[in-house]
């Protein structure tokens, strides 16, 4: 087994991460442990015990800025957030191709002793992060209109969510910040679990997916179903199946072949939905 290493606290080079509600998170009212982090034996690592959700923001410079910002979710199963390929690295890649992007630490319903769920306590997670870069947008150098959610994995589950479950402002939110849009304008969808649960109806965001063939069977057999439900409802959708990749990918200096340039097909998408000239 490999030995992991219990940190206090992430990279001292990494940005700073901005909490969603400075005052605490509704619903983790008296909840004051800190984060937990960890580092596994090949240098990644993993977040844990999320009271206090965050995100940490990867802004472009200014010169290759493209407006487009991209809120990215971790995934883990819900127990943890697997933050090093499915986050910090997703996150400086898009930097460096001009989007702005931002890593979420949301709270786990899962782990053990959580009293948190997905849809009462991550999903507002999201939602507020959208909100939050919504409402900073201009500092930011941000098109409001171009807002997007990315998740992997659980975190692709709670992209999929949000991205069904958006409003547009909270007339008796907990500040300003509350009474702006949850609306996502795209979802990228990689390896999204339990996406039997969604509710696929006319009005979502346009959709990119993405998978292994060699993944588990509700993965790798439902998401050309899930395609399909976008098309009916014509929904815009791109599905990407790539043959020699199962779960867990994400985005490692070690990937070979076409599942290393599954970023660059995202690009791609965004340019065809004009997002990107």
């Amino acid at each position: 087994m490999l030995c992991v290493l219990l940190l206090a606290m992430a990279p001292s080079d990494a940005p700073k991460e901005i909490l969603l509600w400075p005052k605490g998170a509704p619903g983790s009212e008296g909840k004051t442990a800190p984060k937990k982090v960890v580092k596994s034996g090949s240098g990644e690592l993993s977040v844990s015990s999320v009271n206090f959700p965050s995100i940490t923001p990867y802004i472009p410079a200014a010169d290759k800025a493209t407006g487009v910002a991209i809120i990215v979710a971790p995934g883990g199963g819900h127990k943890l957030m697997a933050i090093t390929h499915e986050g910090y690295n997703v996150a400086e890649w898009l930097q460096a191709h001009g989007i702005a992007a931002f890593v979420l630490k949301y709270r786990l319903a899962k782990e053990e002793g959580s009293t948190y769920t997905v849809d009462g306590s991550a999903v507002p997670d999201m939602q507020r992060a959208i909100r939050l870069v919504r409402s900073r947008a201009q500092e930011w150098g941000i098109d409001t209109a171009k807002i997007g959610v990315m998740g992997f994995s659980a975190g692709g589950e709670l992209a999929g969510l949000t991205a069904m479950r958006y409003d547009y402002g909270l007339p008796n939110g907990t500040d300003d910040i509350d009474k702006l849009s949850s609306h996502p304008a795209f979802q990228a969808l990689i390896y999204p679990g339990n996406s039997s649960r969604f509710e696929v109806t006319k009005n979502l965001p346009p959709a990119f997916i993405a998978c292994g063939y060699n993944d588990r069977p509700d993965i790798a057999e439902y998401m050309p179903q899930l395609y399909l439900k976008y098309k009916a409802v014509k929904v815009p959708a791109e599905l990407h199946i790539y043959s020699g990749a199962g779960h867990g990918f994400g985005m490692r200096p070690k990937n070979t072949g076409a599942i290393a340039k599954w970023p660059d097909e995202l690009y791609a998408w965004l340019q065809d939905r004009k997002m990107i000239k």
